[in-house]
Formats: C-alpha cells, structure tokens, sequence
C-alpha cells in the first residue's frame, strides 16, 4: 500500500507527538533529578515549551525537594496538555484517596497490590506521591502528642521539692502514719528494727507496740523523741519565692526545706494553710528571680483531655508522668468542699503537693491523694481544681488563713424517699437537718425540714452548698428559693463568717437494738417500733441530754419497715412532717394524718446524740 508524502509527514508528526507526551507524562511520575537530562534526549525539545521546562529543570534539579516536587507537577502538566488525561490504576486512586492512612500503614513507596494495570508504574506513582506526605497536624491539643518534652522543659524548672522535719513525741498522734505516704522515719537508720505490725485505729496493742519501738530504739529506756522526715511537691507562683503545696505535707514541720530543679535547696517560711482545703503557701528567698507558673481555668478541663503531673514521688525529683482527665467533681470524703479531678496519670507518694498541667502549661489541679490498695499508683488519682485553690491561695497569701461564708444550717441530701414524704416534684436540693442557734439561718427564719432550691437562682446540690456558701462574701445578702409544707418561698440571708471551730455533730457510737418489749412503751402500728415519752429513767438509760425533748425509740422489731433505716434504740423523735411532737399520741395522731393524705413515706426529724438528721419511713398499705 503506497502512501503520499504529505500523509506519512503527517502520521509521523502524530506519533513523535504522541510518543513525546507519552514520555513525558511517565517521566513527571519519576525522579525529577533525571527529567533535565531524559527531557534533552526527546522530541519534546523541539518545541519551545520543552526547551522551557529543560531549562526550568535544570534550574529546580539543584532546588530543594519542594522544588523537585514543583517540577515534577509542571511535567505532568505538560503530558496532560499534549496526550490528556490519561485513566488511573486502582492503586493511584487509592493512593491519591487515602494518602495519609497508606502513609502510616504501610510507609513510603509500598502499597498493596492491585489487580490489573501496570503494577511497577502503580508501585512508582505510589511512592511519589507518598513519600512528602506528611500527616496532617492536630488541630486541637485533645489530639495525642508526639511528644510532652517541650512542655516538660518548660515547666520543669517551677516544680520544687519539698522535705520537712519533724520532732515526734511518744505516743503523738503524729507518732503515726496519716495514710498520705509521705512520711518517713530516721530513728533507726540501719533498718534493723523490724516493721510494727498492724493493728485496727485506736487499739490498745498499736500504742503499746509504738512505745516499745520507742524504747528499743532508745536503748530500752524511757520512749525519747524521734525526728521524722517527709517528702512532697510543691510549684512556684510567683518569681519572689511563693510556693503552693498541700498542707498535710508541711503542717507539722519544724523545718521546711525547698529544693529547685538546680539543687538549690532554700529553707521556707509556713505563711498560710487551710486544713478543709488541704493547701499551704510558703516562702523562700532566692537570690535571683524563680521560673514561675500560673493557674488556669479548671473549670474548662474536659473528661479526656490531656493532663501532665510534676513531682518527686519517692524522693525522684523532677518526674514527669502524663494522662487523663478521668472525672471531674469526685467526693472522696476528705473534707465538706470536696470538688475533686481524677486523673490516670501516675502519681505516687511523693507527688502530694505538685501540679497537675494542662497542656497550654497552666496549673489546673493540685495533686493530692490517690486511691490504692498497695501505696503506688494504680492510675486512680486526686487534684484539687485550680478555680478552687485560687481563691485560697490568694487568701492565705493576704491574711494567713482563709475567710469562708457561713449560713448555720445542717443539711442533708434529697433522696427520693425524702422528696416522696415533701411532695417534691423530684429529687433536687439540700434538707435542713438542724439551725444553729443566733446563726445567718435561724435569723432568716429557715427551719428543720426546709429544702434548699436555689442560691441567687443557682440551684443547689447537698454535697456543694458547703463551697457554694463558703465562696460568698462575708456580709453579702443572697436570696435562698425555699420549699416549706408543699410551698416554694424566697427568703433572704446575710452571709457570717464561718466560726474557726463550728459545732460537730458528735462522734459518741450509738446504741444498739435491743430486743424485747420495754415497758411503758407503745407500738407504732405497722412500723414495727416503739416509742416512750422520756422519763428520768430512760433519760439516764439512753444518755439523753437535758435539752432533749420528744418521744425516745425503745425498740426496733427485726422485721421491721426501719430495721435498715437511720433510725436506732435511744433516738429522740422531734417532729413528724416539720410539726414538732412531744408525746406519743402526737406521734401517733401525725403519722395517721400522713396515710390520709396518701403518702407511701412519713419524714421523721431524728435527734442522735448531739445531732439531728431526718429519717424517711415507709407507710406501706
């Protein structure tokens, strides 16, 4: 078959343009170090756009790889312009796809094989496109870190030691470990001594032992003093030598030694401690300015957010461990303003008194307690929330002690039973179990029986009223939502100081069932117990106080609808429902008014000893 001229110049042209983009569109997928050379060798440089892009190579070839990579763009775009897109394998779609999960699955250049397509070109195009792929940078700091050593070394140097000395006296309640595990014990050095055993609180054996310890350390004489050390963290807040700690680490010291990250150790001042809050503040006086740290905002920690915990467990100075917010708001039963944050980052004994950082580096919580049953960290721990100690701090720092609102009332929570009897809507508020006599409450006119709602429009919970009071200023005015009888009522009170030393309720054990019919008593019907009215005889019996005025429980039936109620032998019943009783047919006459108006629980205002709390007590048919 013969052709004419002009037709094969033509078809020739075709395919030297057809062969030329072609290779060049392999070539932009292969190492742009040999493109400026291949480049040269083919019919592309013919044409004044491939002289460009030779030029432009060899210019970018001595470039970075950001620039490699620029040009390796430009010649794939110069095969588009000439051949045009060209279809892709499964792996290029999937590379161009997913390129981050290929990236850190299976690293640069290796992708799994597809079928179909030219599997070296899908292998090359593949480890191209991966290999300056980087993965995209959190753009929270919720995200898991590469790494905590910059913040590490930030805050390193704000973190201090703390080791105290303390001069025991036989038989001293500090003559004891207080559970904490800081405490140490050099009266005998070489440990020859063996370990005392262990004996239930406030046994006989356990004083014994202790003294007999004493005086085998003492050359068997009378028991002599011991010196005993303790080891605790504390952190910098201001570059003037102002050290936060917990107050069980140094509240009874002699002698307070801070030592800072350079070995520097400096002898501190106790300026201020709060025993609720468990938080001192100390002094020392360096000679040049102190890195410092600063609180942040508690209140915006997260259940999971990342938490860093400085200290010296055990005595190893400066140890960083790292977690979680595990909770927030933990009652763990240490004092009335428990709030506390649960971390799982590690803290021992030791890290009492440390920091608990976010990662911005701010002070969100103040390590103090953990939960173990081996005395190491099982990743259940405590801090005190930053917005909690801040205000304390600044306290202690001004006047050495802390100034709390204070209303007099004893409360307790809601429970549904309690709600039943009240005729709340629900289980919400704090019941008031007592009022203090000349107190902020008794001048408001609360009363026994009374549910807290709501503090200036806040409602309230039983467990943070404490703090919630204690945060108000002395002397201000707050408005109190009140529920009396069925009825929501708005009373206003002026906030008092808290009294150093505020009536306890009392710690004396109570009296036990009895069994058996009690003379001169009467049968409370289906509540299964009975009642006399107090005579000197079971005043003397029961331990009575003098003030005590209502009807005594001289027995509880074992069957009985309060046999697993707070209801005990010897109590003192003082009101049925808010109404004050004083003998039994009162009783008698306000719990047969409760089951006519249909209530499954009747509310009992219950006095044990020197405190009074409310007992709910089922009606039943």
């Amino acid at each position: 078959m013969r052709y004419s001229r002009s037709t094969l110049l033509l078809s020739c042209s075709v395919i030297a343009l057809l062969g030329g983009g072609v290779l060049g569109w392999n070539l932009g997928r292969t190492l742009p170090t040999a493109l400026p050379t291949v480049l040269s060798t083919t019919s592309l440089t013919t044409s004044p756009i491939a002289q460009e892009v030779r030029q432009g190579a060899e210019q970018e070839a001595k470039t970075d790889l950001t620039s490699r990579e620029r040009l390796s763009v430009k010649a794939s775009a110069l095969a588009s312009m000439a051949v045009g897109p060209l279809p892709k394998s499964q792996g290029e779609q999937r590379a161009e796809d997913k390129p981050v999960m290929l990236a850190k699955a299976a690293g640069p250049g290796i992708i799994p094989a597809e079928a179909g397509g030219d599997s070296p070109q899908v292998s090359l195009a593949a480890s191209n496109a991966l290999k300056p792929t980087e993965p995209p940078q959190p753009a929270s700091s919720a995200y898991m870190p590469r790494s905590f050593a910059d913040i590490a070394d930030k805050l390193l140097p704000a973190v201090v030691n703390i080791s105290t000395t303390e001069t025991v006296q036989p038989g001293s309640n500090s003559d004891e470990d207080d559970g904490n595990g800081e405490g140490g014990d050099e009266g005998d050095p070489n440990n020859t001594m063996p370990e005392m055993p262990k004996f239930p609180p406030g046994s006989p054996f356990e004083k014994f032992f202790h003294d007999f310890m004493n005086r085998q350390r003492n050359g068997g004489g009378a028991p002599a003093p011991r010196r005993m050390q303790a080891l605790g963290s504390g952190f910098i807040i201001d570059p003037s030598g102002i050290v936060v700690t917990n107050n069980h680490v140094v509240r009874h010291a002699d002698q307070i030694t801070v030592t800072l990250q350079d070995n520097t150790a400096l002898t501190a001042k106790l300026i201020g401690h709060d025993d609720r809050t468990d938080l001192a503040i100390l002094k020392i006086e360096p000679k040049t300015k102190l890195a410092a740290v600063a609180f942040g905002n508690s209140d915006t920690a997260r259940i999971g957010d990342w938490v860093v915990a400085i200290g010296n467990p055990f005595g190893l100075a400066g140890s960083v461990t790292a977690g979680i917010v595990s909770s927030r708001g933990r009652n763990i039963e240490q004092g009335p303003y428990d709030d506390f944050i649960q971390t799982d980052a590690p803290i021992n004994k030791g890290n009492s008194g440390g920091p608990l950082f976010n990662l911005k580096g701010e002070v969100i919580g103040i390590n103090t307690a953990i939960f173990s049953p081996s005395g190491g960290s099982i990743g259940i721990g405590f801090a005190i929330p930053s917005n909690e100690a801040r205000a304390i701090v600044e306290q202690l720092r001004k006047n050495g002690k802390v100034l709390r609102g204070w209303i007099g009332v004893r409360i307790q929570p809601v429970n549904q039973d309690i709600a039943d009897s009240l005729g709340l809507p629900s289980a919400q508020g704090a019941l008031v179990a007592g009022v203090e006599p000349k107190g902020p409450a008794e001048k408001a006119h609360l009363q026994s029986g009374d549910v807290l709602l709501t503090l200036d429009g806040k409602p309230i919970e039983a467990r943070f009223l404490p703090r919630m009071v204690a945060d108000v200023p002395v002397g201000r005015v707050i408005k109190l939502g009140v529920w009396r009888q069925g009825k929501k009522l708005t009373l206003p009170l002026t906030i008092a100081a808290l009294p150093e030393e505020p009536a306890q309720a009392s710690s004396a054990q109570q009296p036990k069932k009895e069994k058996g019919h009690k003379p001169n008593s009467t049968n409370i019907g289906a509540l299964g117990f009975f009642v006399s009215e107090i005579t000197p005889p079971l005043r003397q019996k029961f331990s009575l106080p003098d003030s005590a005025k209502g009807v005594v429980v001289t027995q509880i039936g074992e069957n009985s609808p309060v046999a697993d109620r707070d209801l005990r032998v010897g109590d003192v019943i003082l009101q049925v429902q808010q109404d004050k009783v004083t003998t039994v047919t009162e009783l008698s006459h306000a719990i047969e008014q409760a089951k006519k108006q249909n209530r499954k629980f009747v509310l009992l205002l219950v006095q044990s000893g020197d405190s009074t709390h409310w007992v709910p007590v089922p009606l039943g048919k």
